[in-house]
């Protein structure tokens, strides 16, 4: 068998940008929305007894990307929410995974509205799963192997848009925010109206074209940013919308980085060195594997791990929904590091427990469909 691995490459970057228009879109208008009613959403759960705070947990961890955990976990430090709610809105979340399952299909033959509803599926089974073992929590008053509870945070938060800086990191952030910005708003029209099966033919080659410059140029400014310029990190507040838009592009970036490493490891190993009908076989064989791997994967610190199995969802045909709720359930996203940096051991309780509840549940749900 011939293999091109300069059209393999291609190919994967043009779906790569396909998925990271959906993301892009997505991310944007979220981060946007968190940005505005974060303080009434903290005062709101300020307000309310305790015994709402896995109800509350849970869906701040509902919300896509890393923005929910990530104040759930600065609220969680000041005592105003519970080690339920918390425990919650981890299990809840899917980090920046959630993104990819937004509208996002590199097949022709998985219909976009398949993978939204996997999104709704993997979001209802978390809410539910987080808010009864949320409850339970605070019931029996867990709150994680607790130490040193004056414990100081050494990692402050960066606030982007401050502080003495380069030339060079100011000229970058500039750039890539332009270039991605202007290359998801031409992409805006022709991903809307793909949610129904559309397209603009009249751009058809010039939007390939775009999804690839979205592509390499979201892999050069993440490189840059996290091993050169250590900037791609989230802020715990931001002083205006330039500063979320900024932040906004580092998530994008990371998110269509991951998902192109995802979509070249998987066609590799299904189309090239397995081939697809034994690779289905396989699959087919070990679910059971697959549920525990996903588990495992999904646990790792950071949203990487959500994102190889949101991006192995829509790229493996017949993926067991019951891998990606096990991955979506074991998940902590970003959301994870500033809990790790004020109580490492309720970081990792959470984990520990979350990894174990997501076999559970990812067990549960494959026998359901049985």
């Amino acid at each position: 068998m011939n293999f091109n691995v300069l059209s393999f490459l291609f190919d994967n970057l043009v779906a790569s940008g396909v998925i990271g228009g959906y993301v892009a879109i997505s991310l944007i208008v979220v981060n946007v929305l968190t940005h505005v009613y974060k303080e009434s959403l903290t005062k709101r759960v300020q307000s309310s007894p305790n015994r709402y705070h896995p109800i509350i947990g849970a869906l701040m961890g509902a919300i896509p990307g890393c923005g929910g955990t990530i104040a759930a976990s600065i609220m969680y430090k000041n005592d105003k929410l519970s080690f339920g709610g918390l425990l919650a809105a981890f299990i809840t979340t899917l980090g920046e995974g959630s993104f990819v399952l937004l509208g996002a299909s590199t097949e022709p033959s998985v219909p976009i509205d398949s993978n939204l509803k996997a999104f709704a599926i993997v979001n209802i089974v978390g809410l539910c799963v987080g808010i009864i073992v949320g409850s339970l929590s605070d019931a029996l008053k867990l709150k994680g192997f607790n130490f040193d509870i004056n414990y100081k945070m050494t990692v402050k938060p960066a606030d982007i848009g401050t502080g003495s800086r380069s030339s060079f990191e100011k000229i970058i952030e500039q750039a890539g925010l332009y270039l991605i910005l202007g290359t998801t708003l031409f992409l805006t029209p022709g991903s809307i109206m793909a949610l129904w099966g559309g397209g603009i033919a009249s751009i058809e080659e010039v939007t390939v074209v775009m999804c690839l410059v979205m592509t390499v140029a979201s892999i050069i400014y993440f490189v840059v940013q996290t091993f050169f310029l250590n900037g791609h990190c989230h802020s715990v507040s931001h002083q205006n919308i330039r500063s979320v838009l900024v932040e906004s592009v580092m998530d994008i970036t990371m998110v269509i980085s991951y998902v192109f490493v995802g979509l070249v490891v998987a066609n590799f190993v299904i189309d090239i060195l397995v081939g697809q009908e034994q690779f289905m076989s396989w699959m087919n064989e070990s679910e059971l594997l697959v549920v525990v791997l996903a588990a495992l994967i999904g646990v790792t610190p950071g949203c990487g791990g959500m994102i190889a199995v949101a991006v192995a969802y829509v790229t493996i045909p017949n993926f067991p929904i019951a891998a990606l709720i096990s991955a979506g359930i074991a998940t902590s996203g970003d959301g994870i590091f500033p809990l790790f940096a004020s109580n490492k051991k309720e970081a990792l309780t959470i984990s520990v427990l979350s990894l174990a509840i997501a076999i559970i549940v990812g067990y549960g749900v494959l026998f359901i469909e049985m």
